[in-house]
């Protein structure tokens, strides 16, 4: 055998990334097995809320993929269980045109959202986007601005003391915001570097992302804004790092 060819044990040795699919499409469970197991996932699939928490919840997954509609309980409930105790990222499957289903995935801590029907090669970009940011590695550092402590390297955001749970997405743009305190981001800056997409002009992602953002750290830091809206423009971060260390 020549050093070019691979033998079937070097092929069985890549290492695939396991992926946790919860839909109610057994068809379009199996088509989605075997398309994303070209691109490097082990895709592990169940086909009801009560399955996918029990298997979200193993702890053995890189990223769970989250079907909205699914017998006996929607998706939304799903992922509001899941995140009662883990962070593990979630990309929420949604129908077309339904903004109001984004919109509730996100505030319960999707990552992201796709809707149906999709083409396979934008979710694989989108789970690679979501794992990106989940594996990155961080800088050795650690922030202080007004009352919240952030640890880059742990990925913690820690407000008056006490943890502040928050998902990948959200901690991301949090960090990319403190970094740029007192300068006004647009939505696609915001998206391009924390989500690593852009978003359309109806998208209203990083919206919610800085919703729920405000609802966890608390709208304000004393009596000013924490983060506030620019009108037309984007969002800043209104308060000055008073500390800041490798």
């Amino acid at each position: 055998m020549s050093s070019q060819q691979k033998s079937p044990g070097n092929l069985a040795s890549v290492k695939l990334t396991p992926v946790l699919l919860v839909d109610d499409d057994v068809e379009l469970c199996s088509s989605l097995k075997r398309l994303l197991s070209m691109d490097g996932f082990e895709v592990k699939a169940v086909h009801d809320g009560d399955s996918g928490v029990r298997q979200a919840l193993k702890g053995q997954y890189e990223l769970v993929i989250l079907d909205v509609m699914l017998p006996g309980g929607d998706g939304r409930k799903v992922l509001r269980r899941i995140r009662l105790t883990s962070q593990v990222p979630v990309i929420m499957l949604t129908a077309r045109g339904d903004e109001a289903d984004r919109i509730a995935g996100l505030e319960r801590g999707a990552d992201d959202y796709l809707p149906k029907p999709f083409n396979p090669r934008e979710l694989v970009a989108r789970m690679r986007a979501v794992l990106r940011r989940k594996n990155g590695v961080a800088p050795k550092e650690v922030i202080a601005i007004g009352d919240l402590q952030i640890d880059c390297s742990q990925r913690r955001a820690v407000r008056d003391g006490a943890a502040v749970a928050l998902t990948g997405a959200e901690f991301d743009i949090l960090l990319l915001l403190v970094h740029s305190a007192g300068k006004v981001l647009s939505r696609d800056e915001i998206a391009e570097a924390a989500l690593g997409r852009a978003v359309g002009f109806f998208d209203r992602s990083i919206d919610n992302h800085i919703s729920n953002l405000r609802k966890k750290l608390g709208s304000h830091v004393g009596k000013v804004e924490r983060i506030q809206n620019v009108r037309g423009t984007g969002y800043v971060y209104t308060g000055e790092i008073i500390q800041e260390r490798q």
